[in-house]
């Protein structure tokens, strides 16, 4: 029981974190493939 309820809350907590990764993976693989066009608009 004790084990199962641990289980759950880890769960929980990883997946939170796997979406919180995902989201960055997603805005750094954005800016990568924007650097080009974010360079020459600053410079």
């Amino acid at each position: 029981m004790k084990f199962e309820r641990k289980f759950g809350k880890r769960k929980r907590t990883k997946s939170k974190k796997g979406l919180f990764l995902v989201l960055l993976l997603a805005i750094a693989l954005y800016l990568w493939f924007n650097a080009e066009t974010l360079l020459k608009s600053l410079f």
